[in-house]
């Protein structure tokens, strides 16, 4: 018997899972289901962001992952420069400044999974 821990639409599920045997022959179901859902895991918190939010925001274009962080908080980014690197689809697709301004928040991390539309950072 191996045992598996299964997350399906965000409902977790512990699993045991039986091995047939040696002689490829069936083996019988138990009656009752080995599936018992447990308590799905928190969501992390989103990470803090760093200073105060400018009041122009970069935005996801696809969901997809955080590959690369390109900028960090104060520095200066001209219209078309990096921000972030998001991983879609082994796709990487720069996020990049919508004008030129200064970087006022990142609120992202590497590897946090992100939807189209997420606030990634902002300018002043």
């Amino acid at each position: 018997m191996k045992n598996y821990t299964i997350t399906v639409n965000g409902s977790v599920y512990d699993v045991v899972v039986e091995e047939g045997a040696a002689n490829g022959a069936p083996v019988a179901a138990p009656a009752a289901p080995k599936a018992v859902p447990k308590a799905a895991p928190a969501p992390a918190a989103a990470p803090a962001a760093s200073g105060a939010q400018g009041k122009i925001k970069i935005e996801a274009g696809a969901a997809g992952k955080v590959f690369k962080i390109e900028a960090n908080v104060g520095q200066a980014v001209k219209k078309g420069d990096a921000v972030v690197i998001v991983e879609a689809m082994k796709m990487e697709i720069p996020v990049v400044a919508p004008e030129d301004g200064t970087v006022a928040s990142i609120n992202v991390a590497v590897g946090d999974a992100v939807e189209a539309g997420a606030l990634l950072a902002t300018l002043n």
